[in-house]
């Protein structure tokens, strides 16, 4: 797949961004989010949830809680694990099995969106998923610039 290369200059700009991606997710997908605090990575989960035919205003930023999963209606997708691993800056492989993240991974109904994909996500990460990078990049103008690629 080709990379999108894609220009927000507001939340529904997001929101919509996300939408785009839902489009071509199928269940067992990972998406690997990075992105500064505050450049919009919980808005475009929001729109991916959104897109998956699930409600919107659910998404909330999991910091704290670190995992939220929220049900959503299409085709074989019937969750998204909503994932943050800002708390969890640099942990070992056994912290981050700790998080419940592999068993997350595992649903085959689920795409797992994970919020601050550590290098140490990128080295554990089991064959099955099929990740996607999504990198949000805030412009001097406040404008997000959002690059969507299919990892191989």
């Amino acid at each position: 797949m080709t990379p999108l290369h894609l220009t927000s200059r507001s939340p529904g700009e997001t929101e919509a961004a996300g939408r785009e991606l839902a489009r071509r997710l199928e269940p067992g997908d990972l998406v690997l989010l990075e992105a500064d605090l505050a450049a919009g990575k919980t808005v475009f989960v929001r729109g991916l949830v959104a897109g998956l035919g699930g409600d919107p205003e659910e998404v909330t930023s999991p910091t704290f809680v670190i995992v939220q999963s929220y049900g959503v209606r299409s085709h074989a997708i019937a969750r998204v694990h909503h994932v943050d691993l800002y708390r969890l800056a640099e942990v070992s492989p056994e912290e981050l099995r700790e998080t419940g993240l592999e068993e997350l991974l595992s649903d085959s109904a689920a795409v797992v969106a994970v919020e601050w994909p550590v290098e140490t996500v990128a080295r554990w990460l089991p064959r099955g998923p099929r990740p996607w990078k999504v990198r949000i990049t805030v412009g001097d103008d406040e404008s997000r610039r959002i690059e969507i690629e299919r990892e191989r």
